[in-house]
């Protein structure tokens, strides 16, 4: 092997093992659905990490439509492959759109926690809220879920991500369930301050 070409791989792998992964962990609201990648409120996150040269990579590991129980089936491999520092888990909406247990949402979320600290990561919960189909009363149990976890596992959240884009026509997409481009930085800012701790 040349000089020139050892040099090139070193350097190579060095780069590899100094940046320092995040992995997101969500369903369609962080896997930019309806819209452009480099439009997504994840992206925009990872230019926020670049403009503060932290040397930290998002690795988006969001699927449209998935569940908690989708999330513990693929975190465990996520966690192998991208060794975060940080995972932030954005799930539960669809659960509860299915109207399921919120007993088991909670459980669901937590183990999700569990194993990511296990491997060594810190974690950040991505509140959500889902709309009134089920009656207030399970509504308000869903989204207590968030400050429950977060009191009970001593984790940080972030409250409801969509809170300033939700009820903005200008910030969603026509099904009333997705933001648009539009509002993506307004979830990238919220995201941000709650992350950037976590990080030092």
């Amino acid at each position: 092997m040349s000089r020139f070409l050892f040099v090139v791989i070193f350097s190579l792998l060095s780069m590899t093992a100094a940046a320092k992964s995040i992995v997101v962990l969500g369903d369609s609201i962080s896997a930019s659905y309806g819209i452009e990648v480099s439009q997504g409120w994840v992206t925009l996150l990872q230019q926020k990490l670049d403009e503060q040269t932290t040397g930290h990579l998002i690795h988006n590991e969001s699927i449209s439509g998935d569940t908690t129980s989708g999330g513990l089936a693929r975190i465990d491999q996520a966690l192998t492959l991208h060794k975060p520092q940080v995972v932030i888990i954005e799930l539960g909406a669809n659960d509860g759109l299915r109207g399921l247990p919120t007993t088991l949402i909670k459980n669901n979320l937590a183990e999700l926690a569990n194993r990511a600290r296990q491997s060594g990561a810190k974690v950040l919960f991505l509140a959500m809220k889902i709309p009134p189909n089920y009656g207030q009363r399970y509504t308000t149990q869903f989204y207590s879920i968030y400050p429950q976890l977060a009191k009970e596992l001593n984790a940080p959240y972030v409250p409801f991500i969509m809170e300033d884009v939700a009820l903005s026509s200008e910030l969603m997409q026509p099904d009333g369930l997705h933001p648009n481009a539009k509002g993506q930085p307004v979830i990238a800012d919220k995201v941000w301050p709650q992350l950037l701790p976590l990080l030092k």
